[in-house]
């Protein structure tokens, strides 16, 4: 891997490490448009002045717009959550692992 790819790489990692960056992501994915509010249940126990710090973050990255209707994933963010699409396939393998090793 290239050092322009690995710079690409850390700066998309930074911006979904922030707290609730995915999960903002996650509430939009399957594109209807959502109020602040709608969205702020979605995500969870997010409080406003975060989800507020989030959607600006997105936003600024060219992920997340906000239309007529309410916040939105743009193409780019669609884009990502498609490349993300595997997660729950993945999670749940990874969760029956981890009980494997419990017992």
């Amino acid at each position: 891997m290239s050092s322009k790819e690995n710079a690409a790489i850390g700066q998309l990692l930074e911006l979904l490490e922030s707290r609730y960056a995915i999960r903002v992501l996650w509430a939009l994915r399957d594109g209807h448009a959502q109020t602040f509010r709608l969205l702020q249940d979605s995500v969870g126990t997010i409080t406003p002045n975060t989800l507020n710090t989030r959607i600006k973050n997105l936003r600024a990255a060219g992920l997340v717009d906000h239309g007529n209707e309410g916040y939105v994933v743009t193409t780019l963010g669609a884009d990502l959550l498609k490349r993300l699409a595997d997660l729950p396939a993945f999670a749940t393998k990874w969760v029956a692992t981890l009980a494997k090793k419990d017992i």
